[in-house]
């Protein structure tokens, strides 16, 4: 959970060095919303990181220090920010409503509470919320007008999170008995209570979300503006794992939602995960799931994504595991090249002035070292530059993976599966790579491993795997290059028959679709739509093969024609792919056969390593547990954009669980044009004239600049002032001629360094 936004509520009680994004103001480009941060500081030149946008934090005033809102909004707008505004919808500074001051009534009992009758908190006074009309109406009333009244067009509603652990609250039962029409039910009682429970945590930040975003437009129209309003959100693949409901793929296709933002960092990305039966932290790969299952909500509708990553994270760890994960997760979004926008980083001054340990073993505690703070401002301010792209991502492509908001109803708790007599479903203990034993006689999904025996198996093996979102399918783009559809309702189910109707028609149409797993899971049997209103499906994927016209409404492994696609049925639960060691062999002949018989042609090709270049940039990425050890090398001419001196390479080596961003200088097209290829801070007013080029370099104080500068040839003066006009003898620069740069370095002021060369 992104505990690192209470303590930036509990407030109330106390970049782009390439080429392009630049403006002659010494600001910020204005008007445009490539980049962002978010905070609920005032500006302070130690955390002006010269994004284009700052996402101001909570409409509180901080009556210690004199900050209203309206102020601290007002003291980045003075710094040439687009300011927009964000605050939690499942939990926030929002005392005033528990305590009565806001209505003169308490409302302590709209808190998540679990089955001991415990209120699930995010911090003192502040619980989880159980989303009543009441409390939507004090967020429309309280917050979303105050900030529309300052100006802001932009709101930002993150995180609606319901624990999938509570359920037990007075406010949740008077819930249930409107929402249902009978009685509130104990959840842990049964499978059906189960979903029904989480299916109503689902409506209610639907719901929520509808009202305060209708509420914000229509308020909005009223004085003359356009809002726009996002879902800060983790991804669907790390809600399910950690146990929490949210709406999440039914918002991204609906009129009052404008977009997201991909809510993806080391702290969600290091949850560990199964594979050939070795649990363990798989960050880069569980990062480039979790960063895909968020593209493909908004991929068939083109809304708005911000991908997010974080320098360091939650927890408190040491200054080279946040660097090492760091990069993982910044490859793995860089490796989506239709997505171009991004969230460089969530409160600098925790990144800035935070303490954190100098080592794992260490004791000592120390501010962000100044190679790491050099090296995150030269990959944040990339992203100011950072192309779309047509490219693709290296290896065999068209293989999706279906997800569901559903995967969210049956994590918690663990129930006994339907037809416990059936041989399919008997009890076999087996034990995993780490010594842990699973009893499979219940349908305990150990790490959310059966939708990572879908995905893990392939993308181990440089198959850059896909997801498609099932609340999608009616979209035609839905199913662009989509080739095989893998697909299992082990651990979702689908919410609506009508997307049957799609996936059928688009197997009939050419597509193939494999599908997994026994359907003998607890919830094949609850209270849903194949099952009432007229309809007698034993199970869900009963009701899909007969649109198929399969022989059988329950076929058994094997090998199906419909229309002109084909379908694979295989009957294993997915988890067991990589919860056993070894045991993905079926698995990965029956998607080979898939994709490389009629009605498909394809040939798979698997390694280890997935590589992409987006304009000048070069993003590889090796992974262990693979089809080998084997190292990838790249030769040409590159800066490295991981390391903080910019060495020029002519060679790189990236080895099993490593990643590489480099800077392909011979993608330069106009060699003889000046330009500052990369830098650790954002470049104004370029003149380039003959014989000569300048700028204006401006990055938080207290951090230490370094640029590639590209020259037509060696420098014979360099020049570096600050904004009094001083000359600053300390700056040091270098030629390397190969490539035809200059380095340079200098600390930086957000209130600019004057750099002039000449040749």
């Amino acid at each position: 959970m992104n505990t690192k936004l209470f303590s930036a509520i509990i407030l109330t009680s106390v970049l782009a060095g390439c080429q392009t994004g630049r403006n002659n103001s010494g600001s910020p480009v204005t008007g445009r919303e490539k980049t962002a941060f978010q905070t609920a500081g005032t500006w302070k030149p130690v955390t002006d990181i010269r994004a284009d946008v700052t996402i101001v934090y909570g409409a509180f005033d901080d009556i210690g220090s004199g900050w209203t809102f309206e102020k601290r909004v007002q003291s980045w707008r003075d710094r040439g920010y687009v300011t927009h505004f964000m605050t939690g919808i499942a939990w926030g500074g929002y005392q005033d409503y528990f305590t009565g001051q806001w209505d003169g009534e308490t409302h302590w009992d709209e808190g998540q509470v679990n089955v001991n009758g415990d209120t699930i908190w995010h911090g003192r006074n502040v619980p989880y919320i159980v989303p009543s009309k009441n409390f939507i109406r004090y967020m429309k009333e309280v917050h979303v007008k105050r900030v529309i009244d300052a100006g802001i067009d932009a709101i930002y509603m993150e995180e609606p999170e319901f624990w999938m652990r509570a359920g037990y609250s007075e406010s949740f039962k008077r819930e249930w008995q409107d929402y249902y029409g009978f009685p509130w039910r104990p959840q842990h009682e049964s499978p059906e209570n189960t979903y029904l429970s989480n299916k109503l945590k689902y409506h209610l930040y639907y719901r929520a979300l509808e009202d305060v975003f209708t509420y914000a437009k229509e308020y909005g129209k009223s004085k003359g503006m356009n809002v726009r309003c996002y879902v800060p959100t983790h991804s669907l693949v790390n809600y399910s794992s950690w146990q929490i409901v949210s709406p999440l793929a039914s918002l991204a296709s609906l009129d009052w939602v404008d977009g997201y933002i991909a809510q993806v960092w080391t702290g969600t990305s290091r949850e560990p995960t199964y594979f050939n039966g070795i649990r363990k932290e798989r960050v880069f790969e569980n990062a480039f799931l979790e960063y895909g299952s968020m593209e493909s909500m908004t991929r068939p509708t083109g809304r708005k994504m911000f991908f997010l990553t974080d320098p360091i994270e939650d927890w408190p760890r040491d200054w080279v595991d946040y660097k090492k994960n760091y990069q993982a997760t910044f490859a793995a979004q860089l490796l989506y090249p239709m997505i171009a926008d991004y969230e460089v980083m969530p409160w600098p001054d925790r990144i800035y002035e935070g303490l954190y340990r100098t080592c794992a073993t260490c004791e000592t505690r120390e501010r962000i070292p100044r190679f790491y703070s050099t090296q995150m401002q030269v990959m944040i301010n990339t992203l100011n530059d950072m192309p779309l792209s047509n490219n693709k991502v290296s290896g065999t492509s068209g293989i999706g993976v279906l997800m569901s908001n559903s995967l969210m109803f049956q994590r918690f708790p663990t129930h006994k599966p339907i037809n416990a007599s059936d041989e399919s479903v008997q009890p076999e203990i087996f034990t995993f790579g780490d010594g842990t034993q699973v009893v499979e006689s219940n349908i305990e999904d150990p790490q959310f491993s059966n939708f990572y025996g879908q995905t893990l198996p392939l993308l181990k093996r440089g198959i850059p795997v896909s997801t498609v979102h099932i609340e999608n399918v009616s979209f035609p783009n839905t199913w662009k290059d989509i080739k095989v559809l893998v697909m299992s309702y082990a651990n979702m189910k689908p919410m609506d028959a009508g997307h049957h109707q799609y996936i059928a028609q688009w197997v009939k149409d050419g597509g193939v679709l494999v599908y997994i797993g026994k359907d003998a899971d607890a919830y094949q049997t609850v209270m849903e739509w194949w099952n009432t209103g007229g309809n007698k499906y034993q199970t869900p994927s009963q009701h899909l093969f007969e649109l198929m016209g399969l022989p059988s409404v329950r076929p058994e492994t094997g090998e199906y024609p419909c229309g002109k696609g084909k379908v694979y049925v295989l009957r294993e639960e997915p988890k067991n792919f990589v919860l056993r060691p070894n045991n993905d062999k079926v698995f990965l002949e029956t998607i080979r056969k898939a994709y490389e018989t009629a009605p498909n042609k394809g040939t798979i090709e698997t390694k280890n390593s997935l590589y992409l270049e987006r304009g000048p940039y070069i993003i590889a990425a090796v992974m262990d547990e693979s089809t080998s050890n084997e190292p990838f090398t790249l030769k040409g001419l590159f800066i490295d954009l991981f390391d903080p001196t910019l060495p020029v390479l002519q060679e790189k080596t990236i080895r099993p669980d490593e990643q590489a961003f480099l800077y392909n200088i011979q993608q330069v097209k106009n060699k003889k044009k000046p330009a500052v290829l990369c830098g650790a801070s954002r470049i104004y007013d370029e003149i380039s004239k003959s014989g000569f080029y300048s700028f204006i370099a401006k990055s938080p104080k207290e951090t230490s600049n370094v640029s590639r500068i590209l020259l037509p040839k060696q420098p014979k003066e360099v020049t570096v002032k600050n904004a009094a006009g001083a000359t600053i003898t300390e700056a040091e620069h270098s030629w390397d001629e190969r490539s035809k740069t200059c380095l340079l370095k200098f600390e930086n002021d957000p209130d600019g360094i004057t750099v002039e060369l000449k040749w």
